[in-house]
């Protein structure tokens, strides 16, 4: 009985590794995503000629092409850094869960050792 609660508690741990590790990995995408959505707006901002504007909640603001780059490079730095500690924290985790997927392979062998007798 003990065995069957520790099987199913470190299943139980296992399968919500998995699930973080599987958010993080949708957290990154959507980092990557935004990042090169920035550097994409970097470049057509270096080809602009003229006016420039920039979206401010629902409202459109004119601004000087300076100021839309400096705010497009600070918002690079930022994202870069979030990627970098979501790097991080996916390593970590990831190292987590090879450890616990290991455990309950060494619970399923010991399991089936114990059911075979």
């Amino acid at each position: 009985m003990k065995r069957d609660e520790d099987m199913n508690k470190d299943l139980l741990e296992y399968e919500n590794l998995e699930k973080q590790l599987e958010i993080l990995l949708i957290q990154k995408h959507q980092l990557h995503l935004q990042l090169n959505e920035i550097r994409h707006a970097l470049e057509e901002l270096k080809k602009a000629k003229g006016d420039v504007y920039r979206s401010i909640g629902s409202i459109v603001m004119h601004t000087t092409k300076e100021s839309a780059e400096s705010d497009l490079k600070e918002k690079v730095e930022i994202v870069e850094v979030k990627l970098n500690a979501i790097g991080k924290q996916e390593e970590k985790l990831r190292t987590t869960v090879l450890e616990s997927q290991k455990r309950l392979q060494e619970r399923m062998k010991e399991y089936g050792k114990a059911g075979a007798t």
